[in-house]
């Protein structure tokens, strides 16, 4: 294992207090809990956006703390869920009067964990609503999508539900309008290589030299087979025979697509398949209203790529175009 770090326990404090020092003009740590929050948090009339999630991830989750995007990230450590009282500390710290939206991935720990961290707020008068993301199609087959992962579709429901927020929606307002994003979105991933966690220093699965791992959760869960590598181009088809079937994505839609790396992948590799992804779209009538190519939602340092496509309706180019100003999320 070769990493630039110190004691493989403590990597994710040390992340966080390095994140912290190097951008303090747009956010803060909590004393109390391993918390990112917003500088000027709590906004006063504003619904608070809060998220979590296990690290590893970079840029998710607190790469989107600031202006037009998240209020405040509750950190786990590596690939685990936060635990119930650093996402209680989040409501409070982005609770600016208006209610709470909650709006994160479906992973057993995290649900269990936001319900309890709702149930405290609840004694302390903040309103919580949640929102869930499921847009990983290869994760549950259709007719059970409440069974499926969060990926890095939840990048784009962050987007539409603080953008609610930041025009002064209501907390229902913002509910509804993160759960149309979601609804209206799908991923899948490709993965070449595994990951190595600091504290276990070996790889979490295995893939041989030529094999890749088509429909790959973050955390390198498995997804719908194994098979040898194939081209960018064959890639590209692939990914977009399985995902525009499962909403559908038909002729005449405008859609927002994320591509992201999952950690090791260069970005000329992202674009080549970004290229063939957008050439095929076009052939189907589909409109790229709004493209998003880099590493967005990784998985240390994993090879591989998750295709993003979001259907748009006005209302949702009218919110995905709203300014945002997070560290690694700016839209102006």
């Amino acid at each position: 294992m070769k990493k630039f770090i110190n004691d493989p326990n403590l990597v994710v404090d040390e992340m966080v207090e390095g994140y912290v020092d190097a951008h303090k003009d747009k956010v803060r740590a909590l004393s109390e809990a391993r918390v990112v929050v917003r500088k000027d948090a709590p906004v006063n009339g504003k619904v608070g956006i809060v998220t979590g999630g296990g690290s590893g991830h970079k840029p998710a989750f607190i790469g989107y703390v600031g202006k037009g995007m998240v209020d405040a990230v509750a950190a786990g450590e590596i690939f685990t869920s936060p635990p119930a009282i650093a996402f209680y500390h989040s409501f409070k710290a982005a609770d600016g009067g208006k209610g709470v939206a909650c709006l994160y991935g479906n992973y057993a720990g995290d649900v269990m964990n936001v319900d309890m961290a709702v149930e405290m707020a609840e004694d302390d008068g903040i309103t919580v609503k949640q929102v869930i993301a499921n847009d990983d199609v290869p994760s549950a087959p259709k007719g059970d999508e409440d069974k499926r992962r969060g990926v890095a579709g939840e990048i784009l429901m962050w987007k539409i539900g603080s953008a609610m927020a930041e025009k002064g929606g209501s907390l229902d307002e913002v509910i509804g309008a993160a759960q149309r994003a979601i609804d209206n979105t799908r991923s899948m991933g490709v993965g070449l290589s595994p990951c190595i966690i600091p504290a276990v220093g070996k790889p979490n699965f295995t893939l041989g030299e030529n094999e890749m791992e088509v429909g790959i959760g973050h955390h390198g869960e498995p997804g719908i087979k194994k098979m040898e590598i194939k081209t960018a181009d064959e890639v590209a088809g692939m990914m977009l025979d399985i995902i525009l079937p499962d909403l559908p994505f038909e002729k005449g839609n405008d859609v927002c697509l994320l591509m992201s790396g999952l950690g090791s992948t260069p970005l000329l590799e992202l674009y080549i398949v970004y290229r063939k992804v957008s050439m095929l779209l076009a052939e189907k009538g589909i409109n790229v209203y709004r493209a998003y190519v880099d590493n967005y939602f990784t998985s240390l340092e994993m090879a591989g790529v998750t295709l993003t496509l979001m259907r748009l309706d006005e209302q949702l180019k009218q919110l995905l175009d709203v300014p945002a100003d997070a560290v690694h999320f700016k839209q102006f």
